[in-house]
């Protein structure tokens, strides 16, 4: 068994994949990939939906073993961080348990109870397993959790009643937060982070945000979120979805885009030049064989050569050209091959839509509505046939509650809700759970929008949701696929008010640029709810609603 590993020797820990390879069933996920993660590099690890950036997370996290190859950690004994992309819901499990169950200071205290026994009792190899222990609690930061923990939850403005509540019970926004709380209390020396920025609100991605930066330990990132990247990333790892092999750039996000499109470019020239040449030699070869051909006939058969001399002299000239024909098919041979560049799926969004509704699409007066101890309202709005609202404000401030009264989910406690009598309603909810159930998802699919078995497939498969994935039950999708899903219902459904809630959640970023551009052209009234700063700047919008601690504090025109 190891010694304890020193603290400086820690803060120094890294990871090392070669040749990690993975399969999943029978298809290659990851093949052959070599990763150094390093203190002071931040990979932002990049890559279509579905490419194996989580699978790879998982791998280096140790939490699935590769097919070939090896991930290796150095001191062995480096303690390594994995936020998954969804926040787990444990039933029986309270949120201050998961704390620290996700800092890993809950193993860190019951290894160290049971080294503790087993030195009391005398157990052999009790003094070495001990000290381990101890290192490692020290090292997970269990010692002044408590202290840290009400200072960070101050921080984050969570109440001190969720603690003791279930994890199933929080919002979305409360789970991000805790999220977020683990991050900035955890002690590991190498940070593997899926999709940290979801459901974050600007304050908590702020902090996340400096938090990353203030982190000089080893770290890997995959999000959607461009602004983030750009902000903090050093490095850029790129999972190619045909090769399922890895490219490292250098340089941050930015350089990263510029080297990428720089890259294809020449890749496009590489292809089209020797395609050019190719094409060259192959004509050039074929008019010399012909030519060789015709003048051997002509050579052999015209009847006014009788001269053997001038005979001999049309068959040499016919060999002349076969052997310039032989050096040009020599010279295509040689020709070294260059692969015609791939374009990885993309996603191709529109939204449907059906006739425009009447001038009034939802209306508000006195609107209050309870969940729990939090309180909406009262709210006055009114929204009007074709306008482009963004709601947007803290976690917990009311955002998804306002939601779901619009929507008419919410029973009103006071006040008056109306919807305009045309108006025909389709949403992107934030937790992804329309078609969440145990039938399979081409029934729940058909379900929902009314399509045949073959038009709900065909549809399906360029949401990139393929044969295999059709027949699976709902909640067996990951959340990715989850959200292709929902997007290809709105696709297929009419609608004239979108409702969408952190639509970006869970997108590559092709994906979220034809989000970017579906909405830009849709006709109908739009409602949306994102903390991602790059889609505020990139979707036209006419109004800005802030929501804060349960009342409208600011409506803009914009």
């Amino acid at each position: 068994m190891s010694s304890p590993t020193p603290a400086h020797a820690r803060s120094l820990a890294a990871l090392h994949a070669r040749s990690l390879t993975v399969s999943l069933g029978p298809s290659i996920v990851l093949d052959e990939i070599d990763l150094d993660v390093v203190p002071g590099r931040r990979i932002g690890l990049t890559g279509p939906n579905g490419v194996g950036k989580s699978t790879l997370l998982r791998a280096l996290a140790g939490a699935i073993h590769p097919d070939r190859g090896t991930v290796t950690a150095t001191p062995p004994g480096a303690a390594i961080g994995h936020l998954l992309q969804e926040h787990e819901r444990r039933v029986d499990e309270t949120v201050e348990s998961f704390v620290r169950r996700r800092t890993g200071v809950a193993d860190a205290e019951h290894e160290f109870h049971a080294a503790t026994a087993a030195l009391a009792a005398g157990t052999g190899g009790a003094d070495e397993r001990y000290a381990e222990a101890l290192e490692r609690w020290l090292g997970s930061g269990a010692a002044d959790l408590e202290a840290r923990l009400g200072v960070v939850w101050a921080e984050l403005g969570l109440a001190e009643r969720l603690m003791h509540q279930p994890m199933v019970t929080l919002s979305g926004g409360e789970a991000a937060r805790v999220g977020l709380a683990v991050l900035l209390l955890s002690r590991f020396d190498i940070h593997l982070l899926d999709e940290p920025t979801n459901d974050l609100d600007l304050d908590g991605l702020a902090r996340l945000e400096a938090w990353v930066l203030s982190t000089h330990g080893a770290m890997v990132v995959v999000s959607h979120d461009r602004e983030f990247l750009r902000r903090t990333v050093t490095h850029v790892a790129e999972l190619d979805p045909f090769s399922h092999r890895l490219t490292m750039f250098a340089g941050g996000w930015d350089a990263f885009l510029r080297e990428r499109e720089v890259s294809a470019r020449h890749a496009q020239e590489r292809y089209d030049e020797y395609s050019d040449r190719r094409s060259t030699l192959l004509g050039r070869a074929q008019r010399e064989r012909e030519w060789a051909t015709q003048g051997l006939r002509r050579a052999t058969r015209n009847a006014d050569d009788n001269d053997k001399h001038i005979r001999s002299f049309k068959v040499a000239q016919t060999e002349q050209l076969a052997g310039k024909a032989a050096r040009t098919e020599r010279a295509l041979e040689r020709l070294e091959h260059v692969d015609e560049p791939r374009e990885a799926w993309q996603l191709r969004l529109t939204f449907g839509e059906t006739a425009r509704s009447g001038t009034r699409v939802v209306e508000l007066s006195g609107a209050v509505a309870v969940r729990g101890d939090f309180r909406l309202g009262p709210i006055d709005l009114h929204i009007a046939t074709g306008e482009r609202v963004v709601i947007v404000g803290d976690n917990g401030g009311g955002k998804s509650t306002l939601l779901e009264v619009i929507l008419g989910r919410r029973t009103l406690a006071e006040g008056d809700r109306r919807i305009g009598p045309s108006v025909v309603v389709g949403e992107l909810e934030q937790q992804r759970v329309q078609l969440y159930s145990e039938g399979s998802l081409l029934d729940a699919f058909m379900a929902e929008t009314g399509w045949s078995v073959p038009d709900a497939r065909t549809l399906l498969a360029k949401f990139g949701i393929g044969a295999d994935e059709v027949h699976r039950p709902t909640r067996t999708l990951s959340p990715g696929e989850r959200t292709r899903t929902v997007l290809a219902v709105l696709m297929a459904k009419g609608t004239n008010l979108l409702i969408l809630d952190e639509p970006t959640n869970h997108l590559d970023l092709p994906a979220i640029e034809q989000l970017e551009t579906a909405l830009e052209v849709f006709g109908g009234t739009v409602l949306l709810v994102t903390h991602d700063r790059s889609l505020l700047e990139s979707v036209r919008l006419t109004r800005r609603i802030t929501v804060a601690s349960g009342r409208i504090v600011s409506d803009e025109r914009l």
